[in-house]
């Protein structure tokens, strides 16, 4: 079964924890776009997933790429001239209660930005069995967000997409006003509660949250991930409940996609939502011990952390 994950992907510069950028000396570099890291989950849990983008051809390109192929993941790049756009990257600084974890975004101006239809190879798309992208896509232009709804248009298998809205990119009005054109096409939709919260404006419990998700925008699938307090979904109708697994927490930074790329594995692979949530929630957990957006997730441990939940009970 295979997935297609389109869209754009940044460097991460992170400070060793307690460190300012203003004074630090040394930093962890890695690769961190929503659309390239739950691809490679995906592909390391076994999936035939490929990523498709176009970036600048300059070291920071080629860099981003050849993390991905460490994983494991297949990529497909249009390669544009350097002088017609550059890499977008990400300045991360964590943070210790009361001080808050920042995170900087730089990535106006990337190649993606000029991307069109014709840039990628329209047979792998409309054979796939699921395609997905992010709303951090089509922050980067309007037409980014125009060949995001046309690509997702064009297939017949499942069109995912992830809300991964920051507000270093667009504002909650911007993104609810753009991608809103973007979610008729979109049968399953992936957000973080905060996130969700954010560009829809709504209160209310998790649970009335993605029912309301579901019906305003006629999603089929609507999966929330609430970090410590795991992940609830709505399925056609059917509200699903997902708890966290207990872990120690060394970074969170990885665990929303490890979370996506998890589900879009298991659901392709025909899993029920249930045990697919569940699969989900395993990922996150095993994420959230190593540090880093994307780390060496195996797929024995996830079935090991779900097969001893599931023994637990």
């Amino acid at each position: 079964m295979s997935i297609v994950s389109f869209g754009d992907t940044a460097l991460r510069f992170s400070t060793r924890d307690g460190v300012r950028f203003e004074s630090a000396r040394e930093v962890g570099l890695h690769v961190d776009g929503m659309s390239s890291n739950a691809a490679a989950v995906a592909s390391r849990l076994g999936a035939d997933a490929v990523w498709l983008s176009k970036l600048a051809d300059t070291p920071l390109g080629r860099r981003a790429v050849a993390e991905l192929h460490e994983h494991g993941l297949e990529t497909e790049v249009v390669w544009a001239d350097a002088d017609s756009g550059r890499h977008g990257l990400k300045f991360h600084e964590s943070g210790t209660p009361p001080r808050e974890s920042r995170l900087i975004q730089d990535r106006a101006d990337t190649a993606m930005a000029t991307v069109t239809p014709g840039d990628f190879p329209m047979g792998r798309i409309q054979n796939a069995d699921a395609v997905f992208t992010t709303g951090s896509m089509a922050a980067l232009s309007d037409q980014a967000a125009e060949t995001a709804g046309a690509l997702l248009r064009s297939t017949p298998g499942l069109r995912a997409l992830d809300l991964d809205f920051h507000p270093g990119l667009w504002s909650a009005e911007d993104a609810h006003d753009t991608l809103t054109d973007i979610f008729d096409p979109v049968e399953l939709l992936f957000a973080s509660e905060d996130q969700a919260r954010a560009v829809f404006d709504r209160t209310g419990s998790p649970r009335e949250l993605v029912h309301t998700i579901a019906s305003d925008y006629d999603f089929s699938h609507v999966v929330l991930t609430r970090n410590e307090y795991g992940v609830v979904g709505y399925h056609d109708g059917v509200l699903h409940e997902q708890d966290a697994f207990e872990t120690a927490a060394t970074d969170s930074a990885g665990q929303h996609a490890a979370l996506v790329g998890t589900v879009l594995q298991q659901l392709t692979a025909g899993a029920a939502t249930d045990e697919a949530l569940a699969h989900g929630a395993a990922a996150a957990a095993l994420v959230r011990t190593m540090s880093g957006p994307l780390t060496p997730l195996e797929a024995d441990d996830v079935e090991g952390l779900v097969a001893s939940e599931s023994n637990g009970r």
